[in-house]
């Protein structure tokens, strides 16, 4: 039976990817950032999400591609959204099997 590996919301690995290692405060990357303190303390500690505007300003502050923390972000939602729905998609009947069915009669 395969372990699951606990999964880390976004924040989680900004703070430890990126502020914890280089000695970064959230007041100081929100004020060169424009984004508000609060926001980004949520983020960090996963009250919020990120969204497309407080990626692009983390992007270019930390030098990254744009969209970088909106593709961690979706990825973190759709493994918690796979993960709540386990066992339940087997019941779900895929248009290309209605088809196949349709098309063998």
């Amino acid at each position: 039976m395969p372990k699951h590996i606990e999964l880390e919301p976004v924040g989680t690995i900004i703070r430890e990817e990126l502020f914890e290692p280089y000695g970064l405060s959230v007041d100081d990357v929100a004020k060169a950032a424009g984004i508000q303190s609060w926001d980004l303390e949520a983020i960090i500690y996963g009250n919020k999400e990120i969204t497309a505007e407080i990626d692009l300003r983390l992007t270019k502050y930390f030098g990254m591609s744009e969209g970088f923390f909106s593709r961690l972000q979706t990825d973190y939602n759709m493994r918690v959204a796979k993960k709540k729905l386990h066992g339940k998609l087997k019941n779900v009947i895929s248009l290309v099997d209605q088809t196949k069915k349709v098309a063998v009669l």
